[in-house]
């Protein structure tokens, strides 16, 4: 990846859709994770860029929520303000816990696991932003990586899923590493583990037995014809997953799979879960020049 070309095409991408649908700009949700510090960045990048032209018939501006809840770190809200700080751009936070106890009222059903708890969450943050949107004239840039949303349906349909542009809808985990990096992100941020924030302590590795970089791995094999047979014996594919799955037994006493096929299989199996997702909620994705030897 050329960084410097693919940040343009993003940016370029961002500012044909925010004047395509006549708005203000863009509102984003900030959690002080690496996808949304460099999703706002190259928004923000693209804003300054176009209100510096001559030409422009109006400004652009780039508004951050941090919408924290109970179960999220104090850490990572802090964090989002140093972004939305750094970037120079207008910020709130607003603790959406009180809107997530009134639900309790309408759906006590949601709160017999975390798991409906925490996409109950998601989708009020969606609502929050989406009425931001609405009320500033703005459009929603979303968060979501090519990994996540498209390789493996790894968010809340109606939630965060929820946007109107996924401006790194177009890159992997692995490269919006590496933008960051570009933009000039340090470490605290590029390699921050990522979480989705809807559990205490959830952590995505956790949660999937495997990292972005074996999505990632996986799906472009599938994109190039290969069989998860092909995939199984792949010299690349095996030795990445042997070295995460001794990580993971590390970390919470034994492997999520046992053997690597599995894990393919499970990646695999939650594409077909992205692709059906994607049949009811699929937001524009900018095309990147991304080169695969």
């Amino acid at each position: 990846m050329d960084a410097e070309q693919v940040a343009t095409e993003i940016g370029d991408f961002v500012i044909k859709h925010v004047l395509n649908q006549d708005a203000t700009g863009c509102v984003i949700g900030l959690s002080g994770g690496i996808d949304s510090t460099t999703t706002a960045s190259l928004v923000k990048r693209a804003f300054d860029r176009h209100n510096a032209s001559p030409a422009a018939k109006q400004k652009l501006e780039l508004v951050g929520y941090i919408l924290p809840s109970n179960v999220n770190n104090p850490a990572d809200a802090e964090d989002g303000i140093v972004v939305a700080k750094r970037l120079g751009i207008r910020y709130e936070v607003v603790p959406i816990q009180p809107v997530v106890d009134a639900f309790q009222k309408t759906n006590p059903e949601a709160f017999t696991a975390q798991y409906h708890a925490g996409n109950l969450m998601s989708r009020i943050r969606a609502n929050i932003l989406s009425t931001k949107a609405a009320t500033e004239q703005k459009i929603i840039a979303g968060t979501g990586n090519k990994d996540e949303d498209y390789g493996i349906g790894y968010y809340t349909l109606f939630g965060d899923g929820a946007v109107h542009i996924s401006p790194i809808g177009c890159l992997p985990k692995r490269l919006v590493r590496e933008m960051a990096a570009t933009l000039g992100w340090d470490d605290k941020f590029v390699h921050r583990e990522p979480t989705a924030g809807l559990e205490e302590g959830q952590t995505d590795f956790k949660d999937l037995g495997y990292g972005y970089d074996v999505v990632e791995l996986v799906t472009e094999g599938l994109r190039q014809g290969l069989s998860i047979d092909d995939l199984a014996v792949h010299p690349q594919v095996t030795q990445l997953l042997t070295q995460q799955a001794q990580r993971y037994a590390k970390l919470y006493g034994k492997p999520k799979f046992t053997a690597p096929i599995d894990a393919i299989k499970d990646v695999f199996r939650r594409h077909a879960i992205a692709d059906s997702k994607a049949e009811l909620l699929h937001p524009p994705v900018p095309d990147a020049t991304l080169r695969y030897g």
